[in-house]
């Protein structure tokens, strides 16, 4: 009986703790919204490409040191990462922003559109905040302004991730959140958990969607190699052909998720999205090249998916004659929430936006590099609405297209959802 009322002074302890720091912290936001939302215009004015945000962790570690924290920059090329020390021992929380732009030309009127250059595939591109970034990293700043008001009262410690190259790492080069964490980012001090949020333009303003255990599929993007023999079109007999090699290997790929995959348990994909091969209609090529992504949301049917590519390519170009290689180009495993976490940390999410604006969502076959930090430690990752109340998010331009765009009030959910995650977290383990 008497360890059953420890419990609830515990619980009672920790519930009044929360809600005392729930009216200081919406008084804080309040304070620092505007100075969020100018910060917000700067990033997607001045959009990077991957491992090339330069100029973006410039002004972060900047803002950090106006804070009054002591960033570490050059982490995994272009990253930024400072730690705040609360005022009482406690657990180490991270959450991570992603800084990256994309090669999209913006096609909007706004004063703050992006009109910045870089170099992709040795060419020169235009760089857009095509998939919000821009936003996720403004937002950790204004948390960190926040939390660092209140530090003395802080039960613990949080640790500020703002990673580069979520968009994936230029050709030949590491980088992202698994090169952050070979680089020991979760380290020193060690973190417990980790959180991240995602801002999505067909979601209201305003609402949260989140689930337990897979919410964005593994992604396995490949390059596929065909060697024939070049012949005369002619005369196919004389050589091997490559085309026709792709064209079954194309079609038989299709059976994996069909016919192999209990999809039941999980959606899966298979596309090949790129064939390049022969010049002219007379001439059967040497060779030719396909890409592809693969997308899966549970880890033993990403086995099985890979095992049945490397398979069905094998024994496809044996039966052509032609020889074949594959070749994995990009691989992020599945971003996972922890289910204990999730339980733990809804009531969070609903106390700090309102208990009917957090929903229950789909897994998306779309795929997330956070994934690596949630394989070391627990993590949870959520989506925030971008779109306008009273617009039809169903009609928003997706992401990754020349017409993104998230509203500016969407910065509220993000600010507000981050905190009362890390203040709660904190206090309820310490």
């Amino acid at each position: 009986m008497k360890y059953f009322f420890s419990i609830i002074l515990t619980l009672s302890f920790s519930i009044s703790f929360s809600q005392k720091f729930d009216k200081t912290i919406n008084q804080l936001i309040s304070q620092h919204e505007k100075e969020v939302i100018e910060l917000r215009h700067w990033f997607h004015e001045n959009a990077e490409l991957s491992n090339r945000e330069f100029k973006t962790s410039e002004r972060i570690a900047e803002e950090l040191t106006k804070i009054g924290l002591k960033p570490q920059t050059g982490i995994a090329k272009t990253g930024v990462v400072a730690v705040l020390k609360g005022g009482m021992p406690g657990p180490v929380v991270a959450l991570r922003a992603d800084i990256d732009g994309l090669p999209v030309k913006e096609r909007s009127n706004l004063p703050w559109a992006s009109k910045m250059k870089g170099i992709y595939n040795g060419e020169e591109v235009p760089v857009m905040h095509a998939c919000g970034h821009d936003t996720h990293t403004a937002i950790l700043l204004g948390v960190a302004k926040v939390l660092y008001k209140i530090k003395d009262q802080i039960p613990g410690t949080v640790k500020f991730i703002f990673q580069p190259a979520e968009e994936g790492a230029p050709a030949g080069e590491e980088g992202g959140a698994e090169l952050m964490v070979k680089e020991g980012v979760l380290k020193n001090p060690d973190v417990d958990v980790i959180f991240g949020l995602h801002v999505w333009s067909q979601i209201n303003v305003g609402q949260i969607q989140v689930r337990p255990s897979g919410i964005m599929a593994a992604v396995d993007e490949f390059r596929i190699d065909i060697e024939g023999v070049q012949t005369h079109g002619s005369t196919p007999w004389t050589g091997t052909d490559p085309i026709v090699t792709a064209s079954q290997i194309v079609n038989s790929l299709q059976t994996i998720v069909s016919r192999n995959m209990p999809l039941t348990r999980a959606a899966a994909v298979v596309t090949v999205g790129s064939i390049h091969g022969g010049v002219r209609s007379n001439i059967i090529p040497e060779n030719l090249y396909m890409l592809g992504t693969i997308r899966t949301l549970d880890s033993e049917m990403r086995k099985t998916v890979l095992k049945r590519l490397e398979e069905i390519v094998s024994n496809v170009s044996k039966a052509n004659n032609a020889k074949s290689k594959i070749t994995y180009l990009v691989s992020y495993p599945i971003t996972f929430n922890d289910p204990e976490l999730y339980n733990k940390m809804l009531p969070s999410l609903e106390r700090a936006i309102g208990q009917q604006n957090v929903n229950f969502m789909d897994a998306v076959t779309g795929a997330e590099d956070f994934s690596y930090f949630q394989e070391k430690v627990p993590g949870l990752y959520f989506f925030i609405g971008g779109t306008k109340i009273g617009e039809d998010p169903k009609l928003a331009a997706p992401h990754h297209t020349p017409d993104f765009y998230v509203d500016d009030s969407s910065m509220l959910t993000g600010l507000k959802s981050m905190t009362t995650l890390t203040l709660d977290y904190l206090t309820n383990n310490k």
